[in-house]
């Protein structure tokens, strides 16, 4: 499973975001909705086991639904889940580490500025995370936004190397068509999904606005 024709929605299922909303639940309207680019499973403050359980159902749903299933922070969880992507962040271990840990895992990494994003694209990851783009609640201590001109430039040096670029940070329905044109790859969301997970049947509509406005 490749991300090199992939585009529109990277959807995001966390755990803090969602509450006691089930996360399983949450993925299956996602998974209807629209092809994704891709759907990562973000637990921060859970146990591993519970993690584990989680991802390894994720990782079947969406090989079902042919989306590349992500799991944030955990190589070793990454491996036993069967998920196709790992996603690192700069405090995390370094790509080649991660490498080394879960080999045949395709790996995102976050970046937050041009010299962070250079430095990711020498090691070809399988996309590049940047932003915050705009004001973002998901995140206790967010970077800087980064804006639609430093997306712009992100882009280009992305293109350039080969590497599909995930815009992060503050994406709205309001404000996603912005981000595909200034050319990313694809935006990565939480809040604008979970705030719709006690309704289903919006969250599907919602969903599937948002993949189009990050496809065109």
């Amino acid at each position: 499973m490749s991300f090199s024709q992939r585009s529109g929605l990277y959807a995001i299922v966390d755990a803090d975001a969602l509450g006691a909303h089930d996360p399983l639940a949450f993925a299956d309207a996602l998974l209807s909705a629209a092809p994704l680019f891709a759907l990562q499973l973000r637990a921060k403050h859970w146990t591993a086991r519970q993690t584990l359980s989680v991802a390894r159902s994720l990782a079947q749903r969406c090989a079902k639904a042919a989306v590349p299933f992500v799991v944030n922070d955990r190589p070793d969880l990454a491996v036993l889940s069967d998920a196709h992507v790992l996603h690192v962040g700069q405090e995390d271990l370094s790509l080649d580490d991660v490498r080394s840990i879960a080999r045949g895992v395709m790996v995102g990494v976050s970046t937050h500025d041009l010299r962070q994003l250079d430095e990711a694209l020498a090691h070809k990851p399988d996309y590049v995370a940047f932003g915050p783009v705009f004001d973002t609640r998901s995140k206790h201590a967010p970077d800087p936004t980064v804006g639609l001109a430093l997306l712009a430039r992100a882009a280009e040096r992305a293109r350039a190397a080969g590497v599909p670029l995930v815009a992060i940070g503050g994406i709205t329905a309001d404000n996603a068509a912005s981000i595909r044109a200034a050319g990313a790859t694809a935006g990565a969301l939480i809040g604008a999904l979970s705030s719709h997970a006690n309704d289903p049947s919006t969250l599907v509509s919602v969903a599937r606005s948002l993949h189009d406005a990050l496809s065109r």
